[in-house]
């Protein structure tokens, strides 16, 4: 079958962050991608916190069942900046390099000091059984806050996951442990060996104020970052024309994605996933622009089907 590359792939619709089991998503990694065709979805990344875990596993579904997606390989890095979490997006990367491997290694050993602190603080705010619970809803997986989330949902503390956050696990609450995570700078640095293409994520969720997103983005771009997300399934009135303004005047390329974890009403995979005029879509940068398409997937996901 004849390839064809990404320039021709303003047809596509491009899905560049999700999750699955192999850290706080619902759906195993061969569940996602054939979700993702059900949602017409061309190019998909898999980018779980802090592991690649879940890549090959998806990759051999991809080819087992003969879909008509692309898979591009990635990962989301969790970072500290300013006393905030800041999670930085690789694209296009190599899974195995030596640097990502060894950076994910001392991320996993960070995450499993804080699940036991958070685990000890709802000991002692008698909620016992936590950490064994949230263990038991990450399987395989790596653990995350979304497991004690969906813990407590469990135990009839909250009646969603957003208010076990809000409640609990938010910072000043009961639950909620300092991250100790890497800079953005290491994780930027590390995507970069692995020759991915290194993206802030959600810019919009960190609460921030306009002068302080500045700040965020100028350290990003200092840090040789290129790329920002722009477009998710779900912003506030107006995000996304003032996120793709930034985008133009830090010079980065811009990037969409649902951050999928879980079917729900609200966020879905390709849904809402549109750039505003007069950015430049993060997948004509030269590394994304190199990777392969089927002429299959071109096929199956043309832009009439798109409208």
């Amino acid at each position: 079958m004849s390839e064809l590359s990404v320039d021709l792939s303003p047809c596509l619709l491009f899905d560049l962050h999700s999750h699955t089991t192999a850290s706080d998503g619902e759906l195993s990694p061969c569940d996602l991608v054939q979700r993702a065709v059900e949602m017409r979805v061309g190019v998909l990344a898999i980018t779980d916190h802090d592991t690649v875990a879940g890549l090959a596993t998806a990759q051999q579904a991809i080819d087992a069942l003969s879909l008509p997606l692309r898979l591009v390989a990635g990962v989301e890095i969790s970072t500290l900046w300013e006393n905030h979490e800041i999670h930085i997006v690789g694209l296009g990367l190599e899974p195995g390099h030596a640097a990502l491997t060894q950076l994910l290694e001392q991320q996993k050993i960070r995450r499993w000091q804080r699940a036991q602190a958070i685990g000890e603080r709802l000991e002692r705010a008698r909620i016992p059984g936590a950490l064994e619970g949230a263990q038991r809803l990450a399987g395989e997986g790596e653990i995350t806050r979304g497991h004690f989330a969906r813990f407590l949902v469990e135990q009839g503390k909250a009646s969603n996951v957003g208010q076990v956050f809000k409640s609990y696990l938010a910072k000043g609450k009961t639950g909620y442990v300092p991250p100790q995570w890497c800079t953005i700078a290491e994780a930027v640095d590390v995507i970069h060996h692995a020759g991915g293409v290194a993206v802030l994520a959600h810019p919009g969720r960190y609460d921030l104020s306009p002068k302080w997103l500045k700040r965020l983005l100028a350290c990003f771009v200092a840090a040789k970052g290129e790329a920002m997300e722009v477009a998710q399934c779900q912003q506030a009135p107006d995000e996304r024309t003032q996120l793709a303004r930034y985008a133009r005047d830090f010079q980065l390329y811009a990037s969409q994605g649902s951050d999928f974890h879980r079917p729900c009403a609200w966020i879905e995979l390709g849904r809402k996933l549109w750039l505003p005029a007069g950015v430049t879509p993060v997948w004509q940068h030269p590394v994304l622009a190199a990777l392969p398409l089927t002429a299959e997937s071109l096929q199956r996901n043309g832009c009439e089907e798109q409208r």
